[in-house]
Order: C-alpha cells, then structure tokens, then sequence
C-alpha cells in the first residue's frame, strides 16, 4: 500500500499542474471562462452539461455559492467539448514546457501507469467523477496519454476519497480545515481556492474543537487519528489500479516517477498566479 501510495504522489504533479498554469488560464478565457468558472468547467466537462449540484456532490469541499455562481453561465459560453479540447491542450503545452518528453524513461512510466488506469477503469462503481473521465478517448500523444492515465488514477483516487470523508461524518470545509491544522498546506491558499469566508471558517473550526478533533489551531491526538485512519483507507481503496501492476512494477513506477514529479516542480508549474 506504501509503495502504490509513493507511486501515485511521485507522479500527481503531472496532473495537478493543470489547475495552475497560465496554459490553462489563457485557453479557458478564449472560451469566456475566467476564474473559478474555468476551474469547475474543466474539471467537469467530462460529465457533459453538469449542473451546480453536479458540481458540488462530486468536487466536496468547495463552497456551494460558489460553485453556483461559477457554473451558471459557463455552458451559455462554451460547450463541454470544447472546455475538455482546451484542458487537453494546456496541458500537453506545460509539459512539454517542463520537458516531460524528453525524459528517457517516458515510455516505460507511460506503460505502467496506464496498465494501472485501464485497471481502475474495471471499478467504475461508486465512483463518478472518474467513471465520467474514464469514457474520454485515449490521446495520441505519449505526453498526453500519461497525463490523462494519472488524472483517471487522481480521479480514482479522489472519489474514494469523498466517500472516506463522508462515511466519517468529515463535510467539506471540516475536511479543508483538518488538512490546514496539519501544516501541510497554507491556510490562505485553502480559504481562497475554495472560496470560504473567514466566518464560515471560524465557526467550522469551533465545531471541530467541540468534537475534540481540533487543540486550539492544531489537530489533536483524535484529529491526528482520524485523519490517518481517512489516509489509510483512501490508500486502501486506490489499490485495485496498483494492484494490476504487482509489487515489482509498482516499486519500478515510484522509482521512475520521481524524475517527472521534479520536473514539473522545476518548471514552475505549480507556482501560483
């Protein structure tokens, strides 16, 4: 489990780099999203027309208003196809921009995490944000087939996520506020993103103090154990794609993937703004 875990996280900056480069900004603005619009719709787009509610089911942890107001209008301006047009070449533009292309080991990391998201599409099941990705064709380019292969393992991944949150009784912005006593992750960023005010943060944290999960701005000895416990079975959930590859393999793709994770570190791709 430890290793399929290494294996995903090496390698999710090929396509967490999405959500942040200018690539993506500029083509979304051609097609009159700007904004959260752009995000929502893109990520989305794979569902077809989704609506707000869509939206906020499957995405979690943002803030429904917004959500709402940035989906209104973005099917008025653009179809879907278009949004998942646009997304696809955004990100084959960055990473070549990082140089992903030239990396000597591309084909044999394309090979295996593909062997791995062909796996997870064979567990569609309670899953909708992938299931939705998981019917997009295959593209042509090596560069691209890799990043749609680890959005399918991200979107796999992510789905079984929620449902580990949910099962827990962990909403939305109780979820962000957890991740943000951890450190991990600025606060600033986390509120701005998902676009939650500052009361509604504060009150949620009170809650979470009430249920013994926060110390102050800190998690406390059940946060630390409850959000492990979310970790350990999201870990576990993720394991049919990594399964498909063996031990061997698996250990052989977290050892190879760590050159493309720095990669799109180096270039900037994660930078925000």
């Amino acid at each position: 489990m430890k290793t399929a875990r290494a294996a995903w996280r090496r390698l999710e900056p090929l396509h967490g780099m999405i959500y942040f480069v200018p690539e993506g900004r500029r083509r979304y603005a051609d097609l009159g999203l700007s904004g959260h619009a752009g995000y929502f719709a893109s990520r989305s787009a794979a569902f077809g027309r989704a609506s707000a509610e869509l939206v906020i089911s499957t995405f979690y942890n943002f803030n429904p208003v917004v959500v709402r107001q940035a989906v209104a209008g973005a099917w008025d301006a653009t179809t879907p196809q278009q949004v998942l047009d646009a997304r696809y070449a955004a990100a084959g533009e960055a990473l070549r921009r990082a140089g992903i292309h030239e990396l000597p080991a591309l084909d044999e990391v394309l090979a295996l995490t593909r062997r791995a998201a062909e796996a997870a599409c064979e567990h569609p099941q309670g899953r909708p944000l992938f299931a939705a990705h998981a019917v997009l064709p295959w593209p042509e380019e090596p560069v691209l087939q890799l990043w749609h292969a680890q959005t399918l393992l991200r979107e796999f991944r992510g789905d079984g996520h929620v449902a580990c949150l949910l099962s827990e009784g962990v909403g939305g912005l109780e979820a962000l506020i957890l991740h943000a006593a951890t450190g991990e992750v600025p606060v600033h960023f986390l509120k701005v993103s998902r676009a939650w005010s500052e009361e509604e943060w504060a009150a949620t944290e009170e809650r979470l103090r009430t249920r013994g999960l926060l110390d102050g701005g800190s998690l406390s000895a059940e946060g630390v154990r409850l959000r492990q416990h979310i970790e350990d079975r999201t870990d576990h959930l993720a394991l049919p794609a990594y399964a498909a590859l063996g031990d061997s393999d698996c250990e052989r793709l977290a050892e190879l993937a760590s050159p493309f994770g720095r990669a799109v570190v180096d270039a900037g791709l994660l930078k925000l703004g």
